[in-house]
């Protein structure tokens, strides 16, 4: 993994300085670098190079001994922002100067899904203040102390005082992103009012914890008392420069956020969907087009969406009868009764919600070992399990996957949410590990990080629905080789596959069809049987990320159809391995690329 690091990164970099004049150099720095990979790796490098929050993320600088980026937070001003999508116009008018007949057929591909994506930032830099950059789910006030606690390494005094300049900083970038937040205001982009209490909720309850209690102090003491090289005198000296920080630095940040977000409220309204707004319609029909890679209407959406909860609903409820369940009632009802016996859940406690990351790491290392049937590439990564930390976890979404670093030092986490144990019932804890860790989130993200070969950008592509429909792909497949073939944890796996039915109704009904935060919020409880908590989060998330909903749904329809379509067409030369190859050897991609690989996966199988 060392290795491929320096060949990615770092050695490029010393090459560069150690040969100034070379033709390393002049790939670095010409208009048009000779070699399409040099310009396509350049470019993702200095972007890299310009955010030090994402080189702290990939952690490959530190291997090489250079650290000085820990000491500084993103540039969050408008001015950068408006660099970027004059930047994006040059890339895109480089990218179109290389000729597909001089490049090689993956160089050609790389251009494609390049040129995709500069495409769409293209058409919707109109859209890009169509969005609540601090809310209830995401945003600075929670992103922020995440970061620093699960991505900034102290292992040395110098990387505490790294932290400790974090801590200085924070009060200028919050000026920025205030600043547009100020400009959003200004143009009628204002989040819901129930946004609004919640982000001022939980900004309160930050400030208002002593700061001995704070997530940033206690994390700082929890990693020096780890390290072996930071004296306990240091440990201390460091932790009341720390506490000062917070008080002088940290917490009137938040102050100015928490006066803004006030003053904000009388401008707010209880109207939630994105047709409130300027060009909502616009934006919203963008947001899908982005986040399906798809050129499907909402109304398009909306029905697939009611028909796949009535098909789902259905086989749950022949389960629950041949389970001897009372289904008279209907699914809600049935549902209900399912969802309350107390002995599927743990505990209520400490020891309980200790019990449940166990139990989910036995279910992911059961996996781990069953799956060479149906997989030949596999990631190298190691996979653990974490709890959300308790601070943002009455806000968070039910779990999420964490990538692991690239050289190696962090593996990837499956992060649960543990706030409400009702929230987490047994049957429902295989497919959520299958979804978020093995075979899901893990296999695919991080295989994409290992993949030999492959430019930069294409192994962090956002493309939605090729990573959340393979993500709930994993959990059909999971259930196909026999891991749930319990009857109640394939009511499990069907109810996850509803709620990702159900979510192609809501998110469409709340910023297409104007339905009210509570109408969701009904439809949703009614016919998932969730519990209330989960629903209202899930709902909430929608309002502040229109459209990422319906990808999952969208996506894993995709790869189901593209794998019946291969066995269809090669019989008994189909293979699940192969097709597996297919989908996860070349990276995150758009929708319809994806068929592309499957078709010339189909005719050269055929052709052998």
């Amino acid at each position: 993994m060392i290795k491929k690091i320096f060949k990615w990164l770092g050695f490029l970099l010393l090459i560069i300085t150690v040969l100034a004049g070379s033709f390393a150099a002049y790939e670095w720095n010409a208009d048009k670098p000779i070699r399409f990979r040099s310009f396509v790796d350049r470019e993702v490098l200095k972007m890299a190079f310009e955010s030090p929050e994402t080189l702290t993320s990939l952690g490959f600088l530190e291997s090489i001994g250079i650290t000085g980026h820990n000491a500084e937070l993103d540039d969050a001003s408008l001015a950068k922002a408006d660099e970027m999508y004059v930047k994006l116009k040059t890339v895109h008018k480089t990218l179109n100067a290389y000729d597909d007949e001089n490049l090689t057929e993956a160089d050609r591909l790389s251009k494609k899904i390049a040129l995709y994506l500069l495409d769409f930032a293209k058409d919707s830099e109109q859209f890009r203040y169509h969005n609540y950059p601090v809310n209830q789910l995401f945003g600075i006030q929670n992103g922020y102390p995440s970061f620093m606690e699960a991505q900034h390494q102290v292992n040395s005094v110098a990387d505490a005082e790294n932290y400790l300049s974090r801590l200085e900083k924070v009060k200028h970038k919050f000026n920025q992103e205030l600043e547009g937040i100020r400009l959003r205001e200004e143009k009628g982009i204002i989040p819901p009012a129930f946004v609004i209490e919640r982000v001022l909720e939980e900004m309160n309850n930050f400030v208002d914890k002593p700061i001995e209690e704070n997530i940033l102090y206690s994390s700082l003491a929890k990693k020096m008392s780890d390290s072996e090289n930071i004296s306990a005198d240091e440990q201390q000296q460091l932790l009341a420069k720390a506490k000062n920080n917070i008080k002088t630095f940290v917490h009137p940040a938040y102050q100015s956020l928490i006066t803004y977000f006030s003053n904000l409220q009388a401008k707010a309204t209880n109207d939630d969907g994105f047709w409130r707004l300027p060009d909502g319609d616009k934006a919203y029909a963008s947001a899908l087009q982005f986040f399906t890679t798809t050129n499907y209407t909402p109304q398009y959406i909306h029905d697939v969406g009611l028909k796949e909860v009535e098909r789902i609903q259905n086989e749950i409820l022949t389960i629950l009868v041949e389970q001897g369940y009372d289904t008279s009632q209907g699914f809600s009802a049935a549902i209900e009764s399912l969802a309350a016996q107390d002995s599927f859940y743990y505990p209520d406690s400490d020891e309980g919600r200790a019990q449940i990351l166990k139990d989910y790491q036995v279910i992911l290392d059961e996996i781990d070992t069953g799956l060479d049937a149906v997989f030949r590439i596999r990631p190298k990564a190691g996979m653990e399990v974490t709890r959300i930390p308790e601070f943002k976890e009455k806000t968070a979404p039910g779990a999420y996957y964490q990538q692991p670093a690239i050289d190696g030092s962090r593996p990837g986490r499956f992060f649960a949410n543990l706030y409400d144990i009702k929230a987490t019932p047994k049957y429902s804890m295989r497919t959520l590990a299958y979804h978020e860790g093995i075979p899901g989130h893990h296999f695919q993200i991080a295989v994409a990080m290992e993949l030999e070969g492959l430019p930069l950008f294409r192994m962090f592509s956002p493309f939605t629905a090729y990573v959340e429909g393979w993500a709930l792909y994993s959990e059909y497949l999971a259930w196909e080789m026999g891991f749930q073939d319990d009857s109640f944890d394939n009511i499990g796996r069907l109810q996850a596959e509803l709620f990702r039915a159900v979510r192609l109704v809501v998110d469409t009904g709340i910023h297409y069809k104007k339905w009210p935060r509570q109408q969701a919020i009904d439809y949703m409880k009614s016919n998932t049987g969730m519990a209330q908590s989960d629903v209202i989060s899930e709902i909430e998330r929608y309002i502040v990320m229109p459209g990422q909903a319906t990808s999952y749904k969208v996506g894993m329809m995709k790869i189901l159809a593209l794998r019946e379509k291969a066995k269809t067409a090669l019989g008994n030369k189909f293979d699940l391995r192969d097709f597996h190859d297919v989908v996860l050897k070349n990276g995150a991609v758009p929708l319809d690329i994806l068929e592309r690989f499957v078709d010339r996966y189909i005719a050269d199988t055929l052709a052998n």
